[in-house]
């Protein structure tokens, strides 16, 4: 009931630890990035895992990222396809796709 403090969020919690899930927020040029909409993927994922989650030939036309959290070592850091982001890391996607 809603009445009863049953552990739920130690359950969520468990459950993200031991399915290796981290969650990787996206950012658009000239906007701040939206902490409401995180696109989740696996511990131990790359930039271009990151890429394949948003379209699958994002890769194809890829030039680098920007990352923004705990995987970058300077703010932002530039980075290529292997680059292994971490939970909470914002990432803004340079790619030469033309509409």
């Amino acid at each position: 009931s809603c009445e009863l403090d049953l552990g739920i969020q130690d359950v969520i919690d468990r459950c993200w630890k031991e399915l290796k899930l981290i969650r990787i927020y996206t950012k658009r040029k000239g906007v701040e990035p939206d902490f409401t909409e995180a696109l989740i993927v696996r511990s131990n994922s790359t930039i271009e895992d990151v890429c394949d989650r948003i379209h699958r030939t994002l890769k194809d036309t890829f030039k680098y990222a920007l990352v923004w959290g705990a995987s970058a070592r300077h703010i932002p850091q530039r980075v290529g396809l292997g680059h292994l982001v971490a939970d909470e890391d914002v990432v803004y996607i340079v790619s030469g796709w033309r509409a």
